[in-house]
């Protein structure tokens, strides 16, 4: 019995081994039975499927020879041949087991003109997508892509010369040749601030022998100060009358103290000195002799480095450390209402709104974004530490967004930096550099035109730098005066003259007022008409590209034309200029945009002439937005 219970047990496990393999081989065998069945009918299924593949795809290339409007539209066809030509039928087909789409869809460029899923639409290209499918024996899919294009060698037409630009229409705009041609806003109190001059322009001999050393200005108004040593005056007013070059005056003078900044408004001056009881004085400007009426008394025994006055509320540094002061009233001792301490002695402040930008000597730190909302609790919110030495002087420009710091010279680091501040809060990026070789600076300040004028000691003490490019600022021209330039000062009169003021070491002509070569004002707008662009016959202009450098505050927008020939020549079309929408109330905001394909009243595209009209804008007259080029893409 033991031995028949034995073998009953070895057999069970022989049939379940049996089972187990069969389970693993019997679907492949299936499988490959099956496979071995439709191969033959599945593989010519899809050589007839290729065939009809090919078939539609020179049926649409058929189509398009004969003209493009055959495929403008996008959606399913399919090919169908009637009269000896092939056309195609909206819709897909069903024949012979067989199912036959063609779609046709819009294709879109970036702006290197590559293709992309988003993007600018490209009037002249269609993507082609032709698919047969069948489901016997088994469901399968054959397709084919294309990209068929209105020409198949579209042309261009590249506008980007000086002598190209000139030849069109300019308002407020001035033709540039930096890099071959360019169009950019006429920049203010000169035509060139690359080329500056002492020649034609006044200059003004501060009371007794100092040296002067502190500036600020208002329209008509220099506030300057002769702090360098105990010879010269604490501070005089200049008045300059509104003419070009102005006439400088000296309204009057204030003594008694050795000053080592100077602030003003219409009615005061706030003198920063080296008395220990009144490190800021305030005096009352308004009438005809300068009076004291008030101070501020920083706590210790220290000086005044810097001022800065809101409506209410005075900033000053003494030492490393930033005084907030009440100015509710100008009369009297000022009270102090709260400090914060800041990496280095203070250079300069900078007063924008509920922001103060604190420039320090320091040489890890040299500018701090200070939050004074609440001038008693103020709180360091952001700073840029460049590779530069200690910090200087800083200009910001008119919405904040960018800070141009100057630092001490050195023989190994910049001493000018661009600083992206158009963020308040952390470590502020540096956007560009620029070294001013042996000039230590002193004072820097932005001008109309996409320009940086930086004084100092030493070397070329007065440069001025392009920034049309940020990450590469350039050097453009520049004015020895060997006497040193202790710091500068530049006004925007309403009526948009721009001039800078200099102090110097000269003794006998201490203050200096300079422009590039006479010219108008800043302006704020302007606009481009080109000239007409002869296709030579009808075609089809599809987009156009343009090149150009718009700094944060500035735009330019744009508009086209296309209008038919009369008699087969440009010289009498109409144009009438429109935006992305085929009205004339709409710009193109863009540098990469297709061309309307429509007609509207003289707008006609496809056509053989074509201009192009660009718009010019800035909130800032410091920079300008430049056009560099533009080309357009035209199909016959």
């Amino acid at each position: 019995m033991k031995h028949w219970y034995a073998q009953g047990g070895q057999m069970l496990v022989e049939v379940l081994l049996a089972l187990a393999i069969m389970s693993l081989v019997l679907p492949a065998l299936l499988t490959g039975i099956v496979a071995t069945r439709e191969g033959k009918p599945q593989q010519m299924q899809r050589l007839q499927a290729t065939a009809f593949t090919r078939e539609a795809t020179e049926a649409v290339r058929s189509v398009r020879e004969r003209g493009w409007a055959g495929i403008v539209t996008d959606g399913q066809y399919h090919p169908e041949f009637s009269g000896g030509l092939w056309n195609l039928v909206s819709g897909g087909e069903t024949f012979s087991g067989f199912s036959r789409s063609i779609d046709i869809s819009s294709v879109y460029r970036d702006a290197n003109n590559a293709i992309v899923q988003s993007g600018t639409l490209d009037p002249s290209t269609k993507k082609i997508v032709v698919t047969v499918s069948w489901t016997t024996p088994r469901t399968t899919i054959v397709d084919s892509m294309l990209y068929l294009t209105r020409h198949l060698d579209n042309l261009k037409h590249l506008e980007t010369t000086e002598a190209e630009f000139n030849g069109g229409s300019k308002t407020n705009l001035v033709v540039t040749n930096v890099s071959g041609g360019e169009l950019q806003l006429i920049p203010g109190g000169s035509s060139d601030w690359c080329a500056p001059n002492l020649s034609m322009n006044p200059t003004v001999n501060l009371p007794k022998s100092g040296v002067a050393n502190a500036i600020h200005a208002i329209e008509g108004k220099v506030f300057a100060g002769t702090g360098d040593n105990a010879s010269g005056v604490a501070y005089a007013t200049v008045t300059l009358t509104n003419a070009n070059p102005p006439i400088a005056t000296i309204l009057n003078t204030f003594d008694g103290y050795k000053t080592n900044a100077a602030f003003g408004d219409t009615s005061y001056a706030y003198l920063a000195t080296d008395n220990n009881n009144k490190e800021i004085v305030i005096i009352n400007i308004s009438g005809v002799s300068p009076t004291e009426v008030g101070d501020f008394n920083a706590p210790g025994v220290t000086s005044g480095t810097s001022i800065a006055t809101g409506t209410s509320t005075g900033f000053m540094t003494s030492g490393s450390t930033l005084y907030s002061f009440d100015l509710s009233s100008r009369n009297g001792s000022r009270s102090q209402i709260g400090s914060i301490s800041i990496a280095g002695t203070g250079k300069k402040l900078v007063l924008r709104g509920n922001y103060l930008y604190v420039v320090t000597d320091s040489s890890t730190t040299q500018l701090h974004i200070v939050d004074v909302s609440n001038p008693a609790n103020m709180s360091v919110i952001g700073q840029a530490s460049v590779a530069g030495s200690a910090g200087a002087d800083v200009f910001m420009n008119a919405d904040s967004s960018r800070a141009y710091l100057v630092t001490a010279n050195s023989s190994t680091m910049s001493e000018f930096f661009v600083i992206d501040t158009s963020t308040k809060t952390g470590d502020r990026p540096t956007l560009g550099t620029y070294s001013t070789g042996e000039m230590n600076p002193t004072g820097v300040t932005a001008v109309s035109g996409n320009k940086a004028i930086i004084v100092g000691t030493g070397g070329q003490e007065y440069q001025v730098v392009k920034l049309i490019t940020e990450s590469a600022p350039a050097y453009c021209g520049g004015l020895d005066i060997d006497s040193g330039i202790r710091g500068l000062a530049s006004v925007l009169e309403a009526d948009q003259d721009v001039f800078t003021y200099i102090i110097t070491g000269d003794a006998s002509s201490e203050l200096k007022i300079i422009s590039g070569d006479p010219g108008g004002g800043v302006v704020t707008t302007g606009t481009y008409e080109s000239s007409t662009f002869d296709a030579a016959y009808t075609v089809a202009f599809n987009r156009f590209r343009a090149r150009t450098t718009q700094p944060a505050g500035t735009s330019i927008t744009y508009q086209v034309a296309v209008s038919s020939a009369i008699s087969g020549s440009c010289a009498g079309a109409l144009f009438s200029y429109v935006g992305p929408d085929g009205s004339g109330s709409t710009f193109f905001s863009a540098d990469t945009n297709p061309v309307p394909l429509i007609t509207v009243g003289a707008y006609e595209n496809p056509g053989q002439c074509f201009r192009y009209k660009a718009y010019f804008s800035t909130s800032d007259v410091s920079v300008t937005p430049v056009f560099s080029d533009i080309t357009i893409n035209y199909s016959p």
